[in-house]
């Protein structure tokens, strides 16, 4: 049945999932659901949702998603972590450590962004981001120019 559902529908969710009620997948392409997922109550997903394992974990595999969550679209929550309760996931986030509840995390890895409604100081500049390649052209910059200077 998780098949033939999976060819028309194109969601995937494993028949060994538990999903709470009122439950709802919208716009549900691409949406994928493994075997050891816990999902809670009133849970809405976006298209493209992964709540998949990291392939390091034995036994429980997947997230546990609490009441009350949204997660948006392409959002990848990844491993045997605990989204809390009335949290947001922002759409394309990856993540990869345990929510507290009512929390909004955003980006790639995901931040918590803001909890228990008060905003989080997070930078999300990645403007003046450290770049761990030009630290590297700077070093040989100026191991060549110590050279130069032989």
């Amino acid at each position: 049945i998780s098949q033939v559902s999976r060819h028309f529908t194109g969601i995937e969710i494993h028949p060994g999932a538990k999903i709470g009620q009122g439950f709802f997948i919208d716009h549900g392409i691409g949406v994928v659901i493994g075997e050891t997922a816990i999902i809670g109550d009133n849970v809405l997903l976006y298209q493209g949702v992964t709540l998949g394992g990291t392939g390091l974990e034995k036994g429980k595999r997947h997230p546990t998603i609490g009441n009350n969550v949204v997660i948006g679209t392409g959002a990848k929550v990844l491993g045997n972590i605990t989204v809390g309760d009335n949290s947001y996931i922002g759409a394309n986030a990856v993540v990869i450590k345990d929510v507290p509840p009512n929390s909004t995390v955003v980006g790639v890895p995901g931040r918590i962004t803001k909890q228990d409604g008060k905003k989080i100081d997070v930078s999300l500049d990645h403007i003046h981001t450290l770049d761990p390649i030009m630290q590297n052209i700077e070093e040989l910059e100026k191991r060549i120019e110590k050279l130069e200077k032989q």
